[in-house]
């Protein structure tokens, strides 16, 4: 009896000492805030995001679980950053191309959004003013809905804007973020334009879209169309820069020719987009 009762003593000690141990080298579990890395193409280069997510958890969060008027890391964990590839105006104020921190100083009726030089901050009392790059002051925006996880992201991406979202329960913090590449792009299609290869289509719809000489665009558009004659989304362009440019018996041919290219391409969704502009020409 003695025997088994050591016996048994010794087994549970060897368990004991075996949990102890797996304690000791860790256990992979799931992140209550898991990370995220987002990264959206924007002007002529990228903006990457890393940040962590925390729940609501049925907790009150403005003004309670993120307080106002406190320097907020503006996620979870460690610093939040955003990575610009190139020259932007952040909210108005010019931002050098570079790897930022990303605070905010939540509020009920305004919020101030920061970037920082430093990329370590995860509490007020790391912040330092004299590092700021941008402060941003923005109203909240308030939602008809209850973001169950914190999330920053983008919406309204175009050429040369986008918006910056950080949402959580029901408020939404928009920042507008602006690139000036109409320069950059301008002197690349004059430059283009002295080779033997003219990129003519996208020179002429990056002329119709950004409101410039609509001249040009006309005549690289039909340059592009006698390059390439079956190109119907060649066409329907076309006919969408000759109906700006009050050309409307040569937008309505073009975007006739279009339709009849695209048909016989099984392009149901050119052949809509033309008869929908068709519709506008008198």
């Amino acid at each position: 009896m003695r025997t088994f009762k050591t016996f048994a003593a010794v087994a549970g000690a060897m368990l004991l000492l075996h949990a102890g141990s797996a304690l000791a080298q860790g256990i992979k579990m799931p992140a209550p805030s898991p990370k995220q890395t987002v990264k959206q193409d924007f002007a002529l280069s990228s903006i990457e995001l890393n940040y962590s997510r925390p729940q609501k958890n049925g907790r009150v969060i403005m003004g309670d679980l993120v307080p106002y008027d406190k320097v907020w890391r503006t996620g979870a964990n460690g610093a939040t950053t955003i990575t610009f590839g190139e020259d932007i105006s952040f909210g108005g104020t010019p931002v050098k191309a570079g790897t930022y921190g990303l605070l905010t100083i939540p509020g009920a009726k305004q919020w101030t959004v920061i970037l920082t030089k430093s990329l370590d901050v995860t509490s007020p009392a790391a912040y330092k003013p004299e590092n700021d790059v941008a402060r941003v002051q923005v109203k909240p925006v308030a939602l008809p809905f209850s973001q169950e996880s914190f999330f920053i992201g983008f919406d309204n991406v175009k050429s040369n804007s986008v918006e910056l979202d950080i949402i959580w329960d029901k408020t939404k913090v928009p920042v507008n973020i602006t690139a000036d590449i109409d320069a950059t792009i301008t002197s690349q299609i004059e430059s283009a334009m002295q080779s033997d290869k003219k990129p003519y289509f996208q020179a002429a719809v990056y002329y119709f879209e950004n409101n410039k000489d609509l001249n040009k665009a006309v005549e690289w558009i039909n340059e592009a169309a006698n390059q390439t004659p079956d190109a119907f989304w060649v066409w329907y362009q076309k006919a969408r820069i000759n109906a700006k440019a009050k050309n409307t018996s040569v937008a309505k041919e073009a975007a006739q020719k279009s339709i009849e290219l695209a048909t016989a391409a099984k392009n149901d969704d050119y052949v809509t987009l033309n008869k929908k502009l068709l519709a506008t020409l008198k």
